[in-house]
């Protein structure tokens, strides 16, 4: 079998680290998978998302029990993240005006891995066509 490189969003991370009782199980056993089958990366956006649930120190050793890691956004990703986010702001015709982390998050998995593992809420779906998706 070949080596699946599988990028991660915060949501899934944090359902994991904040033991979510909703979905701490669920989102737990697809990483386990994710990481059966290959590398597990995340992103700049990532990590300064999770970042808030550890006392200092700590992120550094979660990261290496599972076997997570850092791979960095490239100009090429940010101007990915861009494009995609301009397209959803025509299509939505206003609200937010700044480059939202999940935009960021989809071009960098898109440009650097395999798949995303994400509880998507429709943009990676939507705006990242090309960009596997893999939820829990």
């Amino acid at each position: 079998m070949i080596p699946v490189r599988t990028a991660l969003d915060s949501s899934v991370l944090l359902d994991v680290i904040l033991d979510d009782p909703r979905f701490a199980d669920r989102s737990e056993r697809v990483l386990r998978a994710a990481a059966a089958t290959g590398s597990l990366t995340l992103c700049e956006c990532v990590l300064a998302e999770i970042r808030p649930a550890f006392a200092a120190g700590e992120i550094d050793e979660f990261l290496a029990d599972w076997g997570i890691e850092f791979v960095s956004s490239t100009k090429e990703s940010s101007l990915l993240a861009g494009e995609m986010f301009a397209t959803y702001l025509r299509r939505r015709r206003g609200g937010q005006h700044r480059v939202l982390a999940d935009f960021l998050i989809g071009a960098h998995a898109q440009l650097t891995a395999d798949r995303l593992l994400a509880r998507d809420r429709g943009y990676y779906r939507d705006d990242f066509k090309r960009l596997a998706l893999l939820e829990p």
